[in-house]
């Protein structure tokens, strides 16, 4: 291993591949060091290689010359993304290779374009084993997965100081999210945002439809003008079960938006409520106060980044279980409106 050195002040650094596939919310998570990486390495060339579901967040993004995405997960096509993938870095001639998945699938990619030939001189890793060459070296025993990252910058020198997460959101998305606002009458800091879904398969995850109707007449009731409801594809009867709840006070946007229309979206609300889920991490983008319900999942490990993010969770003994089945899902039936409410008032999200 390489000792602990200042890798941006070296000239023969000038083109950088960055790695990093995995979930939305981990992707989103490691803006922060896609923008520490570009700052210290202002005028050199970046290229990011992503999942195709993400290629989209990054199309227009000024840090990186080159995006691209391979599905490597892809089963039946498996032997031709590594192909693809092999050669189109093996051509690129990278100076320096910043692994932010650091997984068993890039560790083999990275050894195998070693082995065809492919000499990366500089190679940043979170784990000590082969191909990095540039390691922590003290590995941090906090979970949260960017404080992982950050230990792997730091020990090329590269300062971590970006405290949220940065996208750059070209302007159509911009003027989607204006139409959608005047469209429903939604005025700056007069409205707040549920997100109260999740990808299908994690819907232990899920606060549930009853209590999030229940926590927005509450809110109205209080005087809060608007409510609206942002989700995906698997979240869309999810919130037509909390919009029969409500009045036409509460606008149902689910399904409506774009994935880079969600920022411009909370940029202007009062607060933002939301599970453990991708759309969460994209909200917390911007300054916009967000708490964020956990029960099977450790607050630790899945808050979005922010000073102006804050996790509820009940005390029991079968919280942070991460399992995909429960028959009482008590963890989050102890959350009730109530306590939400209360929370939203104490952290001041809520104004009296």
């Amino acid at each position: 291993m390489l000792d602990h050195i200042a890798l941006p002040a070296n000239p023969a650094i000038r083109r950088i591949l960055i790695i990093k596939w995995s979930a939305m919310g981990d992707v989103i998570i490691a803006t922060t060091l896609f923008e520490d990486i570009a700052r210290a390495f202002h005028g050199r060339e970046i290229h990011l290689n992503t999942l195709p579901a993400w290629e989209r967040l990054f199309a227009h993004d000024p840090r990186f010359q080159h995006v691209f995405a391979i599905d490597l997960r892809n089963s039946r096509h498996r032997i031709a993304a590594i192909s693809g993938w092999l050669k189109q870095v093996r051509r690129a001639h990278y100076d320096l290779i910043i692994d932010l998945q650091s997984n068993d699938r890039s560790r083999i990619l990275l050894t195998l374009l070693w082995l065809s030939g492919a000499r990366i001189p500089y190679r940043i890793g979170n784990n000590r084993q082969w191909p990095y060459n540039i390691v922590p070296q003290k590995f941090p025993s906090a979970t949260h997965i960017q404080t992982r990252m950050h230990a792997a910058l730091q020990a090329g020198g590269i300062p971590t100081t970006t405290p949220r997460p940065v996208l750059h959101v070209p302007e159509r998305h911009h003027a989607r999210a204006r139409h959608l606002l005047a469209d429903h009458g939604l005025q700056p800091g007069r409205y707040a945002i549920f997100m109260p879904g999740c990808n299908a398969k994690g819907h232990l995850k899920r606060w549930g439809a009853a209590r999030y109707g229940a926590l927005a007449a509450k809110l109205h009731q209080q005087g809060l003008e608007r409510i609206v409801l942002i989700g995906g594809a698997d979240e869309v009867e999810e919130c037509q079960r909390i919009a029969a709840m409500c009045g036409s006070w509460l606008i149902n946007l689910c399904g409506q938006t774009e994935i880079l229309d969600i920022p411009p979206l909370c940029q202007t609300a009062c607060f933002i409520v939301a599970n453990d889920t991708g759309t969460a991490h994209l909200a917390s983008a911007t300054p916009t106060p967000m708490t964020v319900i956990c029960g099977p999942t450790d607050p630790r490990r899945v808050k979005p980044l922010g000073d102006n993010v804050t996790t509820l969770q009940a005390d029991l003994p079968c919280i942070n279980c991460y399992l995909k089945s429960c028959s009482h899902h008590s963890c989050m039936a102890a959350v009730t409106p109530a306590l939400v409410l209360q929370h939203l008032h104490q952290t001041a999200w809520l104004k009296n």
